[in-house]
């Protein structure tokens, strides 16, 4: 049996996943990203490789993405998060034509073709609404886990409007709605509402089509879910895998390398930026 796998390097999680050459999914690994980029990509790894039975040398070819993929030292080949989250949203989704991720740092909005390749896509790097970072300061404000937020905000009956989506300066707006008395449901209510419809306005640059993909860590608050369905008037896919759609995309790349499919890859190979693990990302490849 050949194997391929796929480490996806974000700012807060790194994800890891095992592919079998019927392309099924083996194994699966999440761990905190921590300081050390590097290791990181190398526990997520071995752990996916442990839980699939197969020891790392077993593996065929592996494929870095995320933020820190130059740090997958031990990976065959880099390549940017844009294609993988396409290519594994296709994967999850075959009618997928707009990926919305969310994750630790950054937002993304990515239209795909039919085949998972990348037809145009946007990204908001420079401020971190609309991303984890943003819940995260929320969460430690009212008080609450990051797990939690996402339930109580479908709680609210009259959510909040918040002056502003900056993760600067949301304590202060959430402090100050809490002074004045209004709910913890209400005012999560508000912060979700609030980061669906930027993350919405951004995604637009690129034009929405059906089906609606939602990938990265933020896929997980059912809170997102609903504020980004009501801002889009579209039902949003997600399922259990949905964390893991970029390191199943770089699977799936790999699979296709391990196999010799490097010509089947396609127009998936669209939007792909690769350097030897040992170089140093341009800032064009940053993105």
């Amino acid at each position: 049996m050949t194997y391929g796998a796929g480490v996806d390097v974000g700012s807060t999680q790194t994800k890891a996943v095992i592919l079998s050459e019927d392309r099924q999914i083996v194994a699966r690994a999440l761990i905190n990203t921590g300081a050390n980029v590097s290791m990181a990509a190398e526990r997520a790894f071995k752990q996916a490789a442990s839980a699939a039975g197969v020891p790392p040398e077993g593996i065929a070819y592996v494929v870095g993405t995320g933020y820190g993929r130059y740090k997958v030292n031990f990976g065959n080949a880099q390549i940017t998060e844009i294609s993988c989250h396409a290519r594994g949203a296709n994967f999850l989704f075959p009618q997928t034509r707009t990926v919305i991720d969310m994750g630790g740092q950054d937002a993304k909005g990515i239209r795909v073709g039919e085949q998972g390749d990348v037809k145009d896509f946007v990204m908001n790097d420079k401020c971190a609404a609309g991303t984890g970072r943003f819940l995260s300061n929320a969460a430690e404000t009212v008080g609450l886990s990051l797990d939690q937020i996402g339930p109580i905000s479908l709680e609210a009956t009259k959510p909040v409007r918040l002056s502003t989506v900056c993760a600067v300066f949301v304590e202060s707006d959430i402090m100050s709605y809490l002074a004045e008395g209004k709910t913890v449901p209400d005012i999560l209510g508000g912060v979700h509402s609030a980061i669906a419809a930027r993350t919405v306005a951004l995604v637009r640059r690129v034009g929405i089509e059906p089906e609606v993909a939602f990938t990265g860590g933020v896929s997980r608050n059912i809170g997102m879910v609903k504020a980004l369905e009501e801002k889009l008037g579209l039902p949003v896919n997600v399922c259990d895998d949905s964390h893991f759609i970029g390191a199943i995309g770089a699977a799936i790349f790999a699979l296709e390398r391990a196999l010799g499919g490097e010509a089947s890859a396609g127009p998936a190979k669209v939007g792909r930026r690769e350097a030897p693990a040992s170089s140093q990302p341009s800032a064009a490849q940053q993105t």
